[in-house]
């Protein structure tokens, strides 16, 4: 909510995942200072956070922030899903002190701050030049983040949507195999966020290796995707080859659901880290794997997000429109 009073700096900004909180004060207009990251785990609570953050950043009072949170933002009772914290957005603000606390999807903010993101901190995979139209933005972490942007008016509408969680679909008797291992572990709906995202590499490895005779939970996601990038361990490659085929079919599917002529993102932590192994692996053959399609997905351009701090770009414009300010 915001109360009507001026609009002074510093404003506090903040993009909250499963596991990390990184927080900036923008101290004038598109000036972002402080950055700092936080371990969500050592905070019994959001507000018990940003505390922390404040009182390490040694700001004069703030005023008005925005956050983006990777959630649903549905009213004023948030319950993270991948995260103990659960909290009311009015009882925080008022804990606070803030004249404006402004909740996002984190997503949604990502998708934001697409306009603003230099073009050397993208990375382009296949594809030609991107047209005037819908942008589409996916991105695996702690879970997978789907959104997407569209033309309105002269600027842009964000999706706040929660497409980690659709269904997924396997694209051959590889995936059909790791469909049916997730589905025994975990009941009858498997979304796509179950392998694409950080606990989806640990799953698809116990796949693999239950297939092997092995047993299961071995290697934790940052194990698996170091010696699968370093091709140390077959199976590892493996696992990470399985992981970007399958982002592509994901990626591919979104696309073509919101028209995305302007172009897919990929953003998220985990596959900004792959490197030239991502443009090698099979993600582009499968996003181009559309049948009767096939040329429409080919010509889309795929960028890899390279920013930062990409979303704290996008609830700072947020909280700029909110506040009903001009762009800066």
């Amino acid at each position: 909510m915001s109360t009507g009073q001026p609009n002074p700096f510093p404003r506090l900004l903040a993009d909250i995942g499963g596991t990390n909180a990184r927080f900036a004060l923008e101290t004038a207009p598109g000036v972002l200072e402080d950055i700092d990251v936080l371990p969500c785990k050592d905070y019994p609570t959001l507000v018990d956070a940003i505390r922390s953050y404040l009182e390490r950043a040694a700001t004069r009072a703030v005023h008005h922030a925005a956050i983006g949170i990777a959630n649903p933002v549905t009213g004023d009772y948030v319950q993270m899903t991948n995260h103990h914290w659960a909290f009311s957005i009015e009882a925080t603000r008022q804990a606070l002190g803030f004249a404006t606390l402004l909740l996002l999807n984190d997503f949604t903010a990502l998708a934001m701050s697409l306009p603003f993101l230099p073009a050397d901190e993208l990375v382009q995979v296949g594809g030609g030049e991107p047209r005037h139209g819908a942008k589409a933005l996916i991105g695996a972490g702690t879970g997978l983040g789907v959104s997407g942007l569209l033309p309105h008016g002269g600027g842009w509408v964000a999706i706040a949507g929660e497409g980690g969680h659709v269904a997924f679909a396997p694209g051959n008797e590889e995936e059909v195999a790791l469909w049916r291992y997730a589905q025994r572990r975990f009941g009858e709906h498997v979304s796509a966020e179950r392998f694409l995202s950080g606990p989806g590499l640990e799953l698809i490895y116990d796949a693999l290796a239950e297939a092997d005779g092995e047993a299961a939970g071995q290697l934790p996601a940052a194990a698996i995707s170091e010696r699968g990038l370093s091709g140390s361990c077959p199976r590892c490659v493996q696992t990470l080859a399985l992981f970007c085929g399958m982002l592509g079919n994901a990626a591919a599917n979104l696309a073509v659901t919101l028209g995305a002529v302007g172009g897919v993102y990929i953003g998220g932590g985990i596959v900004p880290r792959f490197g030239e192994l991502f443009a090698q692996s099979p993600f582009r053959a499968r996003f181009e794997a559309k049948g009767r399609f096939r040329d429409y997905t080919r010509a889309l351009p795929v960028y890899v997000i390279h920013s930062a701090y990409p979303a704290l770009t996008g609830v700072q414009a947020a909280l700029r429109e909110h506040l009903g300010e001009r762009d800066a």
